[in-house]
């Protein structure tokens, strides 16, 4: 029996058997699990049969896992139902348009972005930021402004070749601009997660453990570019980002690629 559906079981166990009302994080809990088996629709009748009426927690989840697996009729569906519930949520805006983006869908991607500005809804900026010697620095994407830019750019990029030679493959679907590979490969290079490890890579001795925070979710390019370059570096990069704590080792993450 697969690990999750053991897990779904005792979930459903509670109210069956044990007259156990689950709460919304329970039924949030269920929904993650079919979504990491890859069983979109089973978590959406999940979601519509759901004894208590669904939060933007829920029709998130399912929407974050449309993204990975990359359904569009569900990820209208999930999106529509979070944005009735929470109009504001840019998230949801974004990670609409990102599938769209990643089905080479172009022109429905620049419609949502253009629905989201008409609303008058702001896309959250993303940041990420490691502490070194009790001082915090913080990236955005394709930041000029550290005094040390130019040698982390030059580890980034360095890194960035190195991890494509270990076999790594940009995840240019995810750049939600239809232009030239080779410019979406080097947005990718510059995502802010990866300018706070190149900070960290020249700035600490080997082998130390690298801790970078983001605001926001990590996106699917910098999870598996991360995985690469634990490896390729030699090094523990733990990274928390708005949904959880990513522990990289070795090539691997502890989230076993669902986040």
């Amino acid at each position: 029996m697969p690990d999750w559906w053991k897990k779904a079981s005792a979930i459903m166990m509670m109210k069956n058997k044990h007259k156990i009302e689950p709460t919304p994080s329970h039924y949030a809990c269920m929904i993650d699990m079919f979504s990491r088996a890859g069983l979109l629709q089973e978590a959406e009748r999940f979601i519509s049969d759901m004894a208590v009426e669904p939060d933007a927690i829920a029709w998130g989840s399912l929407l974050s896992a449309c993204k990975v697996h990359k359904n569009v009729d569900l990820a209208k569906l999930a999106a529509e139902r979070l944005l009735a519930i929470d109009p504001g949520n840019s998230g949801a805006y974004s990670a609409l348009a990102n599938v769209y983006s990643s089905c080479g869908r172009w022109q429905d991607a620049a419609k949502i972005w253009k629905l989201m500005k008409d609303r008058g809804v702001k896309k959250e900026q993303g940041f990420s930021w490691v502490q070194i010697k009790n001082k915090v620095h913080v990236f955005g994407v394709d930041d000029a402004l550290h005094p040390l830019r130019e040698r982390i750019y030059e580890m980034a990029s360095k890194v960035w070749k190195e991890i494509k030679k270990a076999g790594f493959i940009p995840d240019t679907g995810s750049v939600l601009h239809d232009i030239e590979e080779e410019l979406k490969e080097e947005l990718l290079s510059r995502h802010s997660e990866k300018l706070a490890i190149a900070y960290g890579l020249i700035s600490t001795p080997e082998n130390t453990t690298l801790r970078i925070m983001k605001n926001l979710r990590v996106c699917n390019d910098c999870h598996s570019a991360i995985k690469f370059i634990s490896k390729v570096v030699g090094r523990e990069i733990i990274v928390r980002d708005a949904t959880r704590f990513h522990h990289f080792r070795d090539g691997l993450c502890s989230w076993k690629d669902y986040w």
